[in-house]
């Protein structure tokens, strides 16, 4: 077994109306929790790592890790560059082992992103390496990921196409009303289901048919991961995600990749929190990481079952 791209795991979700998870980790305790769901719920998973985790833990750490992943549990595993901000930030995780990488050139002008990002793509397929670009401004804070709300701006569904032709893009991430982080909306959530459809009838248009979509701040916040953080001690107050039903009728469409990372950290969070409370005595890290990665690997299954739908999607 060895690292694939996430090409033929993306079609698959394409054609079976479900998309796979892409799960932000920074230690191995995250990637287990996430893997080892993945394997029970026996459906292909995107492992990702934002600039901030590869200065945390080491691209070398991570792919050594991942791998690890790959051999003992037998799924399709993709390695995936989330938010990169330049060439050389890609050019490193693919010589290191990546294998799909991000490039987020939202914040340039069109013309720019799109000689950027084309870069980009010239250099992973040289390689085998998929590649995911972004196509409008998401609000929300995470990681070196900053958007005020009154500077995100909703992708053009007439420039979709020209930037997937101009750029070789494998699939592109849209804003319709996501956001980054825990705190997505201050008042009731909204996707914008229509320009998606428009987002895929263009593209279709161009010849790109049943090209994969991604959402970007894809986090539900669940209610039970951040009640269990304030109860020992937290203070996370208004929190708020995308509905679950919302990212479901999403995957149902043209969206075959959905990132989660808000919901990763709540949960383990709260699970250490729970233990450290309960365990005033306990000082080994194996009993609070271990408890937060049990708490992981049942929220991500949740997340396989009832919301991304890609369950049985190694079969």
């Amino acid at each position: 077994m060895a690292l694939v791209n996430t090409k033929e795991m993306l079609k698959k979700a394409y054609e079976g109306n479900y998309a796979i998870g892409a799960f932000n980790i920074n230690n191995m305790e995250i990637i287990q929790g996430v893997v080892n769901a993945a394997k029970a719920q026996n459906s292909a998973v995107i492992l990702q790592v934002s600039k901030s985790a590869l200065n945390f833990a080491g691209p070398e750490y991570l792919t050594a890790m991942v791998n690890a992943a790959v051999e003992t549990t037998g799924i399709d595993i993709a390695l995936h560059l989330d938010h990169g901000p330049d060439f050389e930030t890609a050019k490193r995780v693919i010589d290191c082992g990546f294998t799909s990488v991000m490039f987020d050139g939202s914040h340039y002008d069109y013309e720019t992103n799109i000689e950027k990002t084309k870069e980009v793509v010239e250099y992973a397929h040289s390689k085998g390496v998929t590649v995911e670009a972004e196509l409008g401004k998401l609000a929300g804070v995470e990681d070196e990921v900053n958007v005020s709300a009154e500077n995100a701006t909703y992708t053009d569904p007439d420039q979709a196409a020209d930037f997937v032709t101009r750029t070789g893009v494998d699939s592109l991430a849209i804003a319709i009303g996501t956001s980054h982080g825990a705190y997505k909306f201050k008042g009731e959530a909204k996707l914008d289901f229509d320009r998606l459809a428009n987002v895929t009838k263009k593209l279709e248009a161009a010849g790109f048919k049943n090209f994969p979509i991604v959402l970007h701040g894809a986090s539900a916040v669940d209610k039970a991961s951040v009640d269990l953080c304030n109860q020992y001690g937290g203070k996370i107050d208004g929190a708020s995600g995308i509905p679950n039903d919302m990212l479901r009728k999403a995957a149902s469409m043209a969206v075959c990749k959905i990132n989660m990372d808000t919901d990763l950290r709540l949960g383990l969070t709260g699970a250490i929190r729970k233990y450290l409370f309960e365990n005033p005595s306990s000082f080994d890290p194996r009993g609070y990481l271990g408890e937060g990665r049990t708490y992981l690997q049942n929220l991500v299954e949740g997340k396989i079952k009832n919301v991304l739908g890609s369950t049985n999607s190694m079969n």
